[in-house]
């Protein structure tokens, strides 16, 4: 089939406004959030399921590599095209499907490829739960499905990575035929027609719900953080315990819908905030924590005093739209200044960076938003925590605390709720701040170098201390993450003029010493090379190489084949 019958074809299934085709529409799905952008033939936007098959099949037929794409809030390009590919690439955007099904009890839910983590927030609300993850990705619009794909992890210490064995999915087989698999163990038909429409039109009843022993999260994982003698990390995107189908994918499966667990909304929490200067106190604490209470923290946020600093500057633009217009905002929001960064980038006085950097200064228009306690916590102490417990671990917590003040140097209070939601806003903006500080001081760095990485559970040097000599080739560098899992965002500026590829070369080699795993939550996308075991599961769900060609460092030919 050429190009021109397969525009028509999909311009026949969705309609000509769903079918993007020029540079400009286009240039939106094909950048990523934070790195990565490619050519694409075009953007197709289904509103059904049986839609999403149709342009599926159509593509697989035409022989083209597909991408399947959400939100596209990866940040590590792997739900964008890249340099390259032996074929045309085509990109169906699913944002348009976002139905969510509440199933009996509520204990469950489906997910349709477009709902996002943000929505579905909303749609347990009235119930009494929540989804797997309700800070971090959430915020941005990030989908459900998404997060099954990438194994994403979160902030919620009992939770671990996102994971399922209940879910609706196409393949491309070996001979290059298309199959649809139903393994949501709920009775919708026989025909991909019937599965998919039935699906759409909640079409099924409750006796069409199977009883089933799958897994719709990781249930062992609350007890597998706490074995803090293991050798191995807690959680990371390639751990061969939650590859499984759907499940970290990566977008080498076309994913219609998934099966997840909810769980119940705590009633009253607790935040105390902590600070020290020593990073012994704080990785006792962390063993005490795990090892100790009856009951888990619900989050314990790790930041280093100069990504707070940077944060409370290059991310008061996401702490003010958060705290004054919410949540519901911030995917509009990174929408629309995805758009605009697009329509600057082609007028040739404007330099790169423009749109950040008027949104920076904006933002500095405004006093900080960090209240003045945590501003004096953050000159006091180079390492700061953010603990949250449940209403039934308060009095347990804060024994725990007084008895490490009293031996080792920690300090800790506290919270009200507005110190708590002003701390978690910070850590949340401290996401994006080397972002934009980069984006905007160009001419001084290159672009960064930014890991996400899972310690070993047993390692008890934690805080990275790097060569002088790589030290000098670094502006400077951002240390934050889940701290009772062992999971660290580190961002690195790299001075201009220096290579980024060796510096990024150089921060891995040091992390393999280690017994380190990377990426931790993020998925390799484009950023990280897959290792064997990951790449082998790659290949075997996506023999030909048509979905997502590319990720990982792998081939981007069809069959795989660099001969």
């Amino acid at each position: 089939m050429s190009r021109s019958p397969l525009i028509t074809c999909f311009k026949k299934i969705v309609g000509s406004r769903h079918v993007l085709t020029s540079e400009r529409a286009t240039a939106p799905f094909r950048t990523g959030f934070r790195e990565g952008q490619g050519p694409a033939l075009a953007v197709v936007k289904p509103a059904t399921l049986w839609q999403q098959w149709q342009l599926l099949d159509a593509c697989v037929k035409a022989n083209v590599i597909v991408i399947m794409q959400a939100a596209n809030t990866g940040l590590t390009g792997g739900s964008t095209p890249s340099q390259g590919c032996d074929r045309d690439t085509v990109i169906i955007n699913t944002s348009r499907i976002k139905d969510i099904h509440v199933l009996d009890r509520q204990q469950q839910i489906l997910a349709f490829p477009g709902a996002s983590l943000f929505s579905l927030e909303k749609t347990l609300a009235p119930y009494g739960r929540v989804p797997h993850s309700v800070i971090g990705s959430s915020c941005i619009g990030a989908s459900i499905v998404g997060g099954i794909c990438n194994n994403s992890g979160g902030a919620l210490v009992e939770r671990g990575p996102a994971y399922t064995e209940l879910a609706l999915y196409a393949q491309v087989n070996d001979d290059g035929t298309l199959s649809l698999i139903n393994e949501l163990d709920i009775e919708l038909g026989i025909t991909p027609e019937e599965i998919l429409t039935n699906l759409q039109n909640k079409n099924y009843s409750l006796e069409d719900i199977k009883t089933t022993n799958k897994l719709a999260s990781d249930r062992d994982y609350a007890n597998w953080v706490r074995e803090t003698t293991r050798d191995t990390p807690a959680r990371f995107n390639a751990d061969p315990r939650r590859l499984h189908k759907a499940s970290g994918c990566a977008g080498k499966l076309a994913v219609f819908a998934v099966r997840v667990d909810t769980f119940v909304k705590n009633e009253k929490e607790h935040t105390f905030y902590l600070g020290s200067n020593s990073t012994q106190a704080l990785q006792l604490l962390r063993k005490d924590l795990l090892e100790k209470t009856a009951s888990l923290p619900i989050y314990a946020e790790y930041l280093h005093r100069d990504i707070f600093t940077l944060a409370d500057d290059y991310g008061r633009d996401t702490v003010l739209l958060i705290k004054y217009l919410g949540t519901n905002w911030l995917p509009k929001f990174f929408n629309i200044k995805r758009q605009l960064d697009s329509v600057c980038r082609r007028i040739p006085f404007l330099s790169p960076g423009f749109i950040d950097n008027m949104v920076y200064r904006l933002a500095k228009l405004f006093p900080s938003q960090t209240p003045k306690v945590l501003h004096q916590w953050n000159n006091k102490y180079e390492h700061q925590l953010i603990l949250s417990v449940k209403d039934t671990a308060k009095a347990e917590t804060e024994l725990l605390l007084e008895n490490m003040k009293q031996q080792h140097d920690v300090d800790y209070f506290l919270c009200s709720e507005a110190e708590a939601k002003s701390a978690y806003l910070l850590r949340f903006a401290a996401a994006g701040a080397a972002v934009q500080y980069a984006a905007i001081h160009h001419s001084r760095v290159e672009p960064i170098v930014a890991l996400d990485i899972a310690l070993k559970r047993n390692d008890t040097d934690w805080f990275e201390t790097l060569p002088d000599e790589l030290n000098r080739k670094l502006l400077n560098k951002f240390y934050y993450g889940h701290f009772l899992c062992h999971v660290f965002h580190q961002d690195y500026l790299v001075r201009k003029g220096e290579d980024v590829q060796a510096v990024k070369d150089a921060l891995l080699a040091l992390l393999e010493k280690r017994g380190a795993e990377y990426p931790a939550e993020h998925n390799v996308g484009h950023h990280y090379h897959a290792k064997p075991a990951l790449a082998n599961n790659y290949k075997t769900l996506d023999p030909t190489n048509t979905l997502n060609a590319g990720i990982g460092g792998m081939s981007k030919k069809l069959n795989y084949d660099e001969a």
